[in-house]
């Protein structure tokens, strides 16, 4: 028998000594794998590599709820670890719902041993499930007229943890899915709706409504826009909230009828409406998104204490919600109604020009604490919810504090949306630092909202961050932005 050995030769031929020579394909191999194998004993690091998922099996289950489920394959070298993750990929699949006559998967397994000795004994039972074992993806059944149960192993994969939950046993194991539909994941839905996402496509918008109302009826609160989501509307009053549907018929508390607590179906989603037993708290939840726009109101009876909303609504649909209710006549941040010190006459205001408040003279006011540095700038920028640049077109001055009517420029930091028009307070009559009407200044707000729900307000602490507006002052607050702690 001849035997392999390295030569010259390119193809296997006879040798003089009538042998078979290696071809040179064959000797590359050979000493591929030599080098390979001696580099491996050596200095085997690291784990070893997964081939590529397989296909999804079929679906568990015939009807309803099931499992599919994929493999994959742990390719190492001798000394090479284990590789990391899972043999075994769960998927849930979801088919037509079973006809309502249907046997559950968890019954026709205990009815599998129907019949059949089990226990070491010659007797048999009839079995149904039992759930009050400590393991529900065992397959724990009990032996009808009697009062024992038995465990006949696992159940089958895709089997309902229990009745009216959502896990699926998997390996003997209660899983959930997670938004990717894979079983044990722990990816979920953001407030957005993007699956692992972070909240990074929408925006939040908060709001008080607080106009007390001027006569017994229905009173406009907001327009929740198509594509909100996460809904959430609050009241503690004797009112009634009410929601219009965009073809204007009412779905809930219309046509001066109160309608029972209860789930609503509007605009693509359901309406969770919530009354309290002594009729002073009223709420609406809905998880959304809305295929189009809703009306929200209040069948007014008592003056209006403040009605608390709230929704996430995709960026690219705040501009146009924004004129939306705008062009109705709403605004998306009442401002507070104020007291305004006693002033003399003014004749009409060119309606062009944005009304600007004379006040009187103000008190002798102590100076201010300096407040430069970049120190207090860091601090301020990322302690704040707000950071902009902002013309004063007004200011007005109350016993205790001070607002102050801006136009806003340029955004550099917000928590919640802005309109162009706002209003800024400050503590005292003599506010620091302070702002001159008709000057430019970049500003950190804070937003405070009273406990009761019935102030939304921009806050400019006592010894704040409000700095005149210029190209330095821009380069210095656009710097401290990296700075700020994630």
């Amino acid at each position: 028998m001849g035997e392999l050995r390295p030569g010259e030769g390119q193809q296997l031929a006879p040798s003089h000594t009538g042998r078979l020579r290696p071809s040179r394909n064959l000797q590359l191999l050979l000493l591929l794998w030599t080098l390979l194998s001696s580099r491996l004993e050596s200095s085997a690091q690291g784990p070893g590599e997964w081939t590529p998922w397989g296909s999804w099996t079929r679906c568990s289950s015939s009807c309803g709820r099931g499992v599919s489920v994929r493999s994959r394959q742990c390719i190492r070298f001798p000394g090479e670890e284990l590789c990391w993750g899972n043999t075994h990929e769960y998927r849930l699949c979801q088919l037509p719902d079973c006809p309502p006559r249907a046997v559950p998967f968890r019954d026709l397994q205990c009815a599998l041993y129907n019949g059949r000795p089990v226990l070491g004994s010659q007797k048999t039972y009839q079995w149904v499930p039992f759930h009050g074992a400590p393991n529900q993806c065992d397959l724990n059944c009990l032996a009808e007229g009697h009062t024992f149960y038995h465990s006949f192993g696992r159940v089958l994969d895709g089997t309902p943890c229990s009745p009216g939950v959502e896990g699926l046993c998997v390996a003997g194991r209660c899983l959930s899915a997670g938004c990717d539909g894979l079983l044990g994941s722990d990816a979920r839905e953001d407030r957005c709706g993007h699956c692992g996402g972070t909240n990074d496509s929408c925006l939040f918008v908060q709001r008080v409504f607080r106009d007390p109302g001027a006569f017994t009826g229905y009173w406009n609160v907001t327009l929740i826009p198509e594509g909100a989501r996460h809904l959430q509307v609050i009241h503690r009053s004797r009112n009634h909230l009410a929601l219009v549907a965009g073809d204007g018929r009412y779905v809930l508390n219309g046509n001066w009828a109160v309608n029972s607590p209860g789930t609503y179906e509007a605009a693509g989603t359901r309406v969770v409406y919530t009354r309290d037993a002594a009729g002073m708290q009223e709420t609406l939840r809905a998880t959304g998104p809305t295929s189009h726009d809703l009306l929200l109101q209040v069948l007014l009876q008592v003056p209006n204490p403040g009605i608390e909303f709230e929704f996430w609504l995709p960026r690219e649909r705040y501009a146009p919600f924004q004129e939306k209710a705008q062009a109705l006549g709403w605004s998306l941040q009442q401002p507070q109604a104020l007291e305004v010190e006693s002033q003399s006459p003014e004749p009409p205001a060119d309606p062009a020009t944005p009304p600007l408040t004379v006040t009187p003279t103000p008190d002798p006011c102590k100076p201010c604490p300096d407040t430069r540095g970049r120190a207090h700038r860091l601090l301020h920028y990322c302690g704040s919810d707000f950071v902009f640049r902002a013309r004063v077109l007004g200011r007005r001055r109350q016993a205790q504090e001070t607002s102050y009517e801006v136009r806003l420029l340029l955004i550099y930091k917000n928590r919640s949306p802005l309109r162009t028009l706002e209003y800024v307070w400050a503590p005292g009559r003599c506010p620091c630092p302070p702002l001159a009407p008709h000057r430019e200044y970049l500003v950190a707000a804070l937003r405070l909202v009273s406990p009761d729900g019935t102030q939304d307000r921009l806050l400019l602490p006592h010894s704040g961050y409000a700095r005149p507006w210029s190209p330095a002052e821009d380069s210095r607050v656009r710097l401290a932005a990296r700075h700020c702690p994630v």
